[in-house]
C-alpha cells in the first residue's frame, strides 16, 4: 500500500474485498479527516471512477460516541463496486466540530476531488469519467461539488478542475433552506453554515445545490419512503428547481426502505445506485 502527500501520513486504507490489494491513501491537507483513498478492483472494467462521498450531517460522529461518521461508512458499497470491477476513490472532510463546518467542509471536499485529477493517471484512470455518489450530508456534497463552476469567484469550491460525469444522491440534503426550516438533523444546516438563511443568505445561495441549478449533468435522486431522517421531499425540491433550470433530474422513490439503506449493498435502494454507476460509467 502507498500513503502520499504531506505530513502527517494519512492512515494506512483497509484492503477491502473485491480490491487489488494495494489502495493507495493520498492527503488533501494536514489533519486527520483529510484524506481520499484509491480503491482499484483485482478485476476492472473501466477506466472511469465512482467517488465515494459519506454523510453524517456533517458531523464527526454519533452524539453517543458509537459511531464515527467517516469515509469508512462506505466501505460495504465501495467493496460492492469493486466487485464489479470498479474503481473507487473515497473521500473524507473535516466535519462541524472537528475543524469543519463554513467554509472548511465545503473547500475540504472540493480539494478531495480535485485531487483525484492528478492522482488518476499514474492509476490509468479517467477523472473525466467521474460519478460522483453521496449518501445524506455526502449527497449535498456530491450534488454540490456538480455545480461548483457556477460558483462566483472566491467562494468556497469555484474554479473546479474535476467535473462529475453525473451524481447520484442517495437521501441527499439538497435544499438547504428547506433542511433548516424542517429542523433537519437538529439543527444540522445551521451548525454546517453558522447561521439561518436570513443571516448568511450568501452562505446558502453558494452551499445548496437547489440553489445552484443547473449543474448541468445528469442526477439521479434516490431515497426510501420510510426515510424519517432525510425525507423524500428533500429530493423532490431539489428536482423541481433542477428541472425547471434545464437539468436532467430522477427521482426514484424506493418502497420499504429508509435512511441507511443506501449503505447496504443487499438494498433496493443501493441497487438502483450501483446499476446508475455501471451504467455511465460503461461498466
Amino acid at each position: 500500500m502507498s500513503v502520499t502527500g504531506s505530513a502527517p501520513p494519512a492512515p494506512v486504507p483497509p484492503v477491502l474485498p473485491g480490491g487489488d490489494g494495494a489502495p493507495s491513501a493520498h492527503r488533501c491537507g494536514g489533519a486527520p479527516r483529510q484524506v481520499a483513498e484509491l480503491h482499484l478492483p483485482a478485476r476492472r472494467r473501466t477506466d472511469g471512477v465512482a467517488v465515494l462521498v459519506h454523510g453524517g450531517f456533517w458531523r464527526p460522529g454519533a452524539a453517543d460516541g458509537s459511531l464515527a461518521y467517516d469515509r469508512r461508512l462506505e466501505d460495504h458499497v465501495a467493496a460492492d463496486l469493486l466487485a464489479a470491477g470498479v474503481p473507487v476513490w473515497l473521500v473524507d472532510y473535516r466535519a462541524v466540530g472537528d475543524g469543519g463546518g463554513w467554509p472548511a467542509t465545503l473547500e475540504d471536499a472540493a480539494t478531495a476531488l480535485d485531487l483525484l485529477v492528478d492522482v488518476a493517471p499514474a492509476a490509468g484512470l479517467d477523472a473525466g469519467r467521474a460519478v460522483v455518489v453521496g449518501h445524506s450530508a455526502g449527497g449535498h456534497l456530491a450534488a454540490w461539488a456538480a455545480s461548483r463552476h457556477r460558483l462566483p469567484g472566491g467562494a468556497p469550491g469555484a474554479g473546479p478542475r474535476l467535473r462529475p460525469l453525473a451524481v447520484v444522491s442517495q437521501a441527499g440534503v439538497l435544499d438547504l433552506a428547506a433542511a433548516h426550516a424542517d429542523d433537519l438533523g437538529r439543527g444540522a444546516v445551521l451548525e454546517l453554515l453558522g447561521g439561518a438563511p436570513g443571516d448568511v443568505p450568501e452562505r446558502y445561495a453558494t452551499a445548496s445545490p437547489a440553489a445552484l441549478a443547473p449543474c448541468g449533468v445528469p442526477v439521479l435522486c434516490l431515497t426510501g419512503d420510510l426515510d424519517d431522517v432525510v425525507p423524500p421531499d428533500q429530493a423532490d425540491r431539489y428536482a423541481a428547481a433542477a428541472r425547471a433550470a434545464g437539468d436532467d433530474v430522477r427521482v426514484e422513490l424506493v418502497p420499504g426502505e429508509d435512511h441507511q439503506a443506501h449503505l447496504d449493498p443487499r438494498s433496493r435502494c443501493w441497487a438502483l445506485a450501483r446499476a446508475e454507476v455501471l451504467a455511465r460509467l460503461g461498466a
